[in-house]
This record gives C-alpha cells, sequence and structure tokens, in this order.
C-alpha cells in the first residue's frame, strides 16, 4: 500500500516554511526594517509556528537530514498504471441505483482510460469519496463517511477501494403538502402522485421525482394555474428525522377554451384546432398542450412555438394563445446513386412546403439515369380535415428500361392515407388510393420469341393496411409488423379485361440478448383474374436485390425469356429472410455484424411453390446513427443459375426489413 500520509506531512512542513517566511518578510516591514539586515542561517534551527499543529523536524537530533524514500518506490509510485474501482459497505441500500449515479459522476471512471500514477489517482479517489458521501447523503444517511484506499506496490493495475459507512438512515417525520384540500375530490390522486409520505427514507431522487410527478398531475386534472411553492426539508439530527414543507395552490380546475392565433398566423385557428388533441369544453390538460407544441413543429414549417393558457375573465375557461416562428418554406434536395442493376441515377427536386395554405407542400422532381428517366408533381395536404391524415396527388411521366421491360408512361393518383411517423408511430395505418396509367411498354412474346410493344390503360384502386406492433420505427429490436396491399386493377389493351394484386408482410423481431436480435420475414403475394401475358410487364411481380433476395441482381429471379435470357416476371411471389443483427463494442456500439440467409422465387402460377426457392446468403455491416443505420451487405447466390452474380453489394438507410 502507497503511504501518502508521509508524503502530505513533508509537503504541509515546506508550505509551514514558505508561511513563516513571508510572516517574517512582512513583519520586518511593518517595523521599517526594509531588506532584512542578515541572510538566514540555513544551518540554524526554525523556531515552530504556533497554531499550525505541524512539527517541523529537528535535522540536528536526528542527524540524518530529511529521509529519502528508496529509488524503487519512487519509481514505481511515479509509474502510471491502469487501475480498478470497487465500492464496499454499502450492502442493505440500492446498491445498484447507487452505483449508476457514482458512475455517471465519478472522477475515477471518467478518467479510467487515462493510466495515471499514485498520487493522480490518490487524488481522484478523494473527489470520488467526497461524491459517494454526498449521494448517501441523498439517500437519507446524513452522517455517512467515506475512506479511500489505493493498493498495487510492486506492478500491475492499482487496486482503488472506496470504503463507506453510510451511518443510519433517516426517515421523514412529516409530510406536509399545505394548500393542496383546495383541489377536492382530487386530493387523493394528487398524494398518490406526490408519493412521498411519512416514514419513508429522506431521499432526495424520491422528493425530486414525487414534485414533478405533482406538477403533472395537476396539469392532468384540469389545474391549468396551479402554482407549487419552494420546497423545504427540514432535517432534526438529534432525532434522525425530517420534515417536509410543499405549499400547493391548485387555483381551480378549467377547461379548454378556443385557440388564439398570435402574432403573424402562419395557421388559421381551425387548422391548429384540426391538429390538438383537444376540444372546447374538455377539461384542461397540460400533457395536451405539450402534444400540439411537437405536432407544430413536426409539420416542417415552424420552428419555435410557444403555446400558454390564457385564463377568460370571469369563468374556468382557458383559452389556448399559439404563437409561431416561421421556418424556411422552401428546399432544393439531391442526390445520386448507382446500384447493380438499378444503373447510375441523379435525382433534384425543388420544394415549397407550405404553397398552398395550409400545410401544403408541392414538389416538383426530375430523375435522370441509365435506366430511369423521370420528371413528376406532387402535392401533399398534411393534416387534412384530421389529425395525421394526408392528401396526396401526383403527376408523373417516366421512362425505365430494366432487363425485364421497357416502358414509357404517365401518371395521375390521387390518395389519402393515416401516416406514421418517428414523433407518434402509430400501431394501425392505412391508404386507399386510385391511379390513372397509360403506358407503352417492350417485352418478349414468350410464344413467338419476338420482341413486341403494347400499350396498356390502367385503372387501379390500391388500398393498404399496416400494424406496427415494433418498438423502433427505424431500427425495431422487439415486437412484429403486419402489413396488406390489395389494388383491384382494370386494363384496356386491345379489350377490357380485369386482375387483382394481393400482397402480404410480417416481419417479427426477438431480442436474445442486450446486444443480439433475431429477424425475421415473409412475403407473399398473387395476382388472379388474369394470364401472365395479358397483365402488363410493369404491374407484375419482380425479386431480387437489396431489398428483396439479396445475393441475386434486382429483379433476376424467377422465369426469364428464351431470347435475351431476361426475367419476364410473374404472378405470384415468395420471399423469405432469416438475420442475426449483432451490436459490437466498437465505435461506442455503434458497429453492428448481420449474418443473413435469404430465400424466395417468382412463379408463373397464382399461387408461389415454396419448393423452388433460390437462397442466398451473407453477411452486413451497420453503422448506427440517429436516423436510422447506413446499411451495407455483401450476398453469394448459394443455388445460382447462368447469368447470377457470384456476389453482390448493397448500400442503403436502414435495415433490410
Amino acid at each position: 500500500m502507497y503511504q501518502v500520509a508521509a508524503g502530505r506531512r513533508v509537503a504541509a512542513a515546506m508550505a509551514a516554511a514558505a508561511l513563516f517566511l513571508c510572516h517574517y518578510e512582512a513583519r520586518a516591514q511593518e517595523q521599517g526594517l526594509g531588506e532584512l539586515d542578515q541572510p538566514l542561517d540555513p544551518s540554524a534551527p526554525l523556531d515552530p509556528l504556533p497554531g499550525l499543529g505541524v512539527e517541523w523536524p529537528d535535522m540536528e537530533e536526528t542527524g540524518e537530514g530529511i529521509p529519502e524514500a528508496p529509488a524503487t518506490d519512487i519509481a514505481d509510485a511515479a509509474a502510471e498504471r491502469s487501475y480498478t474501482v470497487a465500492l464496499t459497505g454499502l450492502d442493505g441500500l440500492d446498491a445498484q441505483a447507487l452505483r449508476v449515479q457514482f458512475n455517471e459522476l465519478s472522477t475515477l471512471e471518467a478518467n479510467r482510460d487515462d493510466p495515471a500514477n499514485a498520487a493522480q489517482i490518490d487524488r481522484r479517489a478523494r473527489e470520488d469519496a467526497d461524491l459517494l458521501a454526498e449521494l448517501l447523503r441523498a439517500y437519507g444517511h446524513y452522517n455517512a463517511s467515506v475512506t479511500t484506499r489505493v493498493e498495487g506496490a510492486g506492478g500491475g493495475a492499482f487496486a482503488v477501494t472506496l470504503e463507506a459507512q453510510p451511518g443510519p438512515l433517516y426517515r421523514f417525520a412529516e409530510v406536509n403538502l399545505t394548500g393542496i384540500e383546495g383541489a377536492g375530490a382530487d386530493v387523493p390522486a394528487l398524494r398518490q402522485a406526490f408519493g412521498v409520505e411519512a416514514g419513508e427514507p429522506v431521499d432526495a431522487a424520491a422528493v425530486t421525482a414525487g414534485e414533478a410527478a405533482l406538477r403533472l398531475e395537476l396539469g392532468r386534472r384540469g389545474y391549468a394555474f396551479a402554482d407549487v411553492g419552494t420546497l423545504d426539508v427540514a432535517v432534526d439530527h438529534e432525532k434522525r428525522t425530517a420534515t417536509l414543507l410543499l405549499p400547493v395552490q391548485p387555483n381551480g380546475s378549467r377547461q379548454f377554451g378556443r385557440i388564439i392565433v398570435e402574432g403573424q398566423p402562419l395557421f388559421s385557428a381551425e387548422h391548429i384546432q384540426t391538429i390538438a388533441r383537444f376540444d372546447p369544453g374538455e377539461r384542461f390538460q397540460t400533457p395536451r398542450l405539450d402534444d400540439l407544441r411537437r405536432a407544430l413543429v413536426a409539420t416542417g414549417l415552424v420552428s419555435t412555438v410557444e403555446i400558454r393558457p390564457v385564463a377568460r375573465q370571469g369563468t374556468d375557461i382557458v383559452d389556448i394563445a399559439v404563437g409561431l416562428e416561421r421556418a424556411p418554406l422552401r428546399t432544393i434536395a439531391g442526390e445520386a446513386g448507382y446500384g447493380t442493376g438499378e444503373g447510375a441515377r441523379v435525382e433534384l427536386s425543388w420544394e415549397h412546403r407550405n404553397l398552398i395554405r395550409p400545410e401544403g407542400a408541392v414538389r416538383f422532381r426530375g430523375v435522370l439515369g441509365t435506366e430511369e428517366q423521370l420528371i413528376g408533381a406532387t402535392l401533399r395536404r398534411n393534416n387534412f380535415h384530421k389529425r395525421d391524415q394526408v392528401l396526396t396527388g401526383n403527376v408523373v411521366a417516366s421512362h425505365i428500361d430494366r432487363d425485364a421491360y421497357e416502358a414509357n408512361s404517365f401518371l395521375i393518383g390521387i390518395g389519402l392515407e393515416r401516416q406514421t411517423n418517428i414523433i407518434w408511430q402509430k400501431k394501425w395505418t392505412w391508404s386507399v388510393g386510385a391511379d390513372l396509367i397509360a403506358t407503352d411498354e417492350r417485352d418478349v412474346d414468350i410464344e413467338s420469341a419476338n420482341t413486341r410493344r403494347r400499350t396498356f390503360f390502367i385503372a387501379a384502386l390500391p388500398a393498404t393496411l399496416s400494424y406496427d406492433g415494433s418498438n423502433d420505427l427505424l431500427d425495431p429490436t422487439d415486437g412484429y409488423r403486419l402489413s396488406g396491399r390489395f389494388s383491384p386493377e382494370a386494363s384496356l389493351q386491345g379489350s377490357v379485361f380485369g386482375y387483382s394484386r394481393l400482397q402480404l408482410d410480417g416481419s417479427v423481431y426477438e431480442p436474445v440478448s442486450d446486444t443480439v436480435t433475431v429477424a425475421a420475414r415473409a412475403r407473399l403475394g398473387t395476382i388472379f383474374g388474369a394470364a401472365r401475358d395479358r397483365i402488363a410487364p410493369s404491374r407484375r411481380f419482380y425479386a431480387g436485390g437489396g431489398g428483396s433476395v439479396r445475393g441475386y441482381g434486382f429483379q433476376r429471379l424467377g422465369p426469364r425469356d428464351p431470347v435475351f435470357d431476361d426475367p419476364i416476371g410473374g404472378r405470384s411471389l415468395a420471399e423469405f429472410a432469416l438475420e442475426a443483427r449483432v451490436r459490437t463494442p466498437f465505435f461506442g456500439g455503434a458497429l453492428g455484424i448481420v449474418p443473413f440467409i435469404d430465400a424466395g422465387n417468382i412463379y408463373t402460377s397464382t399461387l408461389p411453390q415454396i419448393d423452388e426457392l433460390r437462397f442466398g446468403a451473407g453477411i452486413g455491416v451497420r453503422y448506427h446513427t440517429n436516423f436510422g443505420p447506413i446499411r451495407v451487405d455483401v450476398g453469394t447466390p448459394l443455388n445460382r443459375r447462368s447469368g447470377d452474380p457470384r456476389v453482390a453489394v448493397y448500400v442503403s438507410l436502414g435495415q433490410a426489413f
């Protein structure tokens, strides 16, 4: 064990000498002596200083001068080494919670990766001893003391021990919420929300949490102008008790009134009322104001929001004053990328997010790529007649040249949906729409083995219904998701015929440990009502690629034409995926490794044939960010056919499913 006390005594003696010299010179100047007439004799014994409590060593008596530590001990003490930290004496306490708080604030823990010598570690330990004693007092142990010990002579890591003596636990003798009786029938619920009662330990964290919960409950129960005073805790050390006093003035329960727009209006009061989750006449609730504030910011049109209750004089009604600061409304964006089977692609867009008020965003975009060219306009009305309900209109002209088909298309579509988002991840979402499509498409006639072009006029009524029981929208680790898409379609090509497209998706996420999640996905699809050859190539099912069966090229699964060996699509689809999402300790836990195996195929029959699956396997890397994981997957086909790649690489944002 390093004896730091001896070093402290020497340092104290040196400090005493310096203090003595300063005192002597100051006294000489006070007496008008100026500089000292004679130099001090270093060999002369020094008089002890009164009141310092430090004995000055008598060098003449010992005849040895200041003792020197062995060179090996000095070198060992000065060596910088790592260390371990142990807390003892916490038996019978809520040690786990206390250790979490200690680790967050500890000097030793904050500098654990920085090797240090014995003196530096001892200084950190003494700082942490004060911290631990303060934490123990916060838990009601007002007479707590902590001693430190640093061991490790002879090499290896230092062992730092903080030994606590918590002392007796103080308890509340009285808990007084004065004035709370003004809440009438709500008093029991308010007291329960506060949670701290007489006889319980004097726990600072419990009191702080109770005060916050009391304020929240007052707001939930309509007390818009409740006044919670200054908390006072008086400690009686003789009795080892404390008395808590917290003044509470409810000031009456209130009801919601009308919305008042202050300053330059960005939205009308009627539109803000559409977004709000409360109606006039309902009992006032503070959390509803917080929800409205977040919803207004989520529109993307507001930079700052100020919401405050305004009492309507002579009534119990509270009007809600809303002030909004406008955010930038225009956005120019661009992106570029390359995908195997999809070629190079550049997209540019311009958007005005409030061109048609309220919340009417107009977006123009263009795509220039080796296999896709597009120009289109979109109108999007958020919170259309209802919170989180979106009206969308699209006009798009495009040219797509894939291995499977070439299509020159023009689309006019309209849709209504209930959306989910990162702020409010909803369990149930849905969409309904109508599309009119005119498309001229080139593919291969299987019977004649000749290339052909046909023009289709298609009317579709797509609808979706989804359930999200996962714990995260972008990176789920628990729960499951289900969705279905149904689109009855009428097609005119030579004559009118009809068919329907149905697709079902499901995924499940099961945590195996804190760092490992097993994820599985299944997708089944069918087109019934018409033969494959009658259906426009762009409306058939295709599979293969990063969002489908990894290891295969984009849309390369399924039957192929006999002329160019290109995919021709099908009337049914089956896909399956299984992967393990493993978080590593690298980059602060942001780096993940994902081994996976996928399976799937496309079929000409109405129902998929599960026994003809194609398999792909590989490994991926995930870098987890605040906006979702960045994904890189490398896959290879296990039962490849001629023309399939040996290795395929996929890069995108977000998990594969």
